[in-house]
């Protein structure tokens, strides 16, 4: 029986960034393509290949062989498809991340708790997102000032970008629900496309920082024109806009150096809903 592909909204305002790549993807699936013939159809050069998920031995760790192998298992399933599309926008990014995970199964083995930064790798990888955006919006995030971020400063949103990394976060837009929530990291405005967040990342992360888990929840269909009603009462959902964590919580501030960066695109509410944030 063959896999039921879902018919994706590719105008939603968190799949059009990755249209470019998923959309010929998805319709080659649809068509009976497996997932690696169908991601290898349309990777750009310098991306590993995707192979079938029998090509991973069984002795051995899924990052290892990644690493190892420059080879990419996938199953015929969305999960590993888009864990292969974020392969083809950010291929810095998923490259060193998986060369920290390589060496720490090598030093520590695959027994037991992956440690610190295997777990905040994972975390990233799966559900992370890079908020690029003026200052009054990071404090905001930062404190959980829900109605400061999305109400009281909600111009400010013309200045900032939202760009999705973790490939379950996008499975789960498939099918949007309130509460669906990314670990975001804050990055001050001026990433104006996946390629500057790509680089941004790249010089900016590394194994300490991701250590600290240096993330922080923000709902992602609070962003503005990321659902069709986003008024006050919206908001005021406690069970998914909740309060700030302790005094002592810190996340990332945004302050590490960034990469050489053009002008930000303007967002409004017509290229919100055009994948613009």
């Amino acid at each position: 029986m063959s896999t039921p592909w879902p018919s994706l909204d590719w105008q939603a305002p968190w799949f059009a960034p990755w249209r470019g790549i998923g959309e010929p993807a998805l319709a080659a699936l649809a068509g009976g393509a497996s997932v690696p013939d169908a991601m290898n159809a349309v990777a750009p050069a310098g991306v590993p290949r995707f192979v079938s998920p029998d090509a991973l031995p069984p002795d051995q760790a899924y990052e290892s062989f990644v690493h190892d192998s420059r080879s990419v298992p996938s199953r015929d399933n969305l999960h590993d498809c888009f864990n292969a599309i974020v392969w083809c926008l950010y291929p810095d990014t998923k490259r060193q991340l998986n060369r920290w995970q390589a060496a720490a199964i090598a030093r520590d083995g695959i027994a037991g708790r992956r440690g610190p930064l295997r777990d905040a790798i994972t975390l990233f990888d799966e559900n992370g997102a890079v908020f690029s955006a003026p200052p009054v919006l990071l404090d905001a995030l930062r404190s959980r000032d829900w109605r400061a971020l999305f109400i009281t400063h909600r111009q400010a949103w013309q200045q900032a970008r939202l760009w999705l990394f973790g490939h379950a976060l996008v499975e789960k837009l498939a099918a949007p629900r309130k509460d669906i929530t990314a670990h975001v990291l804050c990055a001050q405005q001026g990433l104006a496309d996946i390629a500057q967040t790509d680089a941004w990342l790249l010089s900016t992360l590394d194994e300490t920082l991701l250590s600290a888990k240096p993330f922080s929840p923000l709902p992602v269909l609070g962003v503005p024109g990321w659902w069709p009603v986003q008024d006050e009462a919206f908001y005021d959902d406690a069970k998914v806009f909740r309060p700030a964590r302790p005094a002592n919580f810190s996340p990332y501030d945004g302050s590490h150096p960034q990469p050489s960066q053009g002008s930000i695109k303007t967002t409004t509410p017509a290229n919100l809903r055009n994948g613009a944030a």
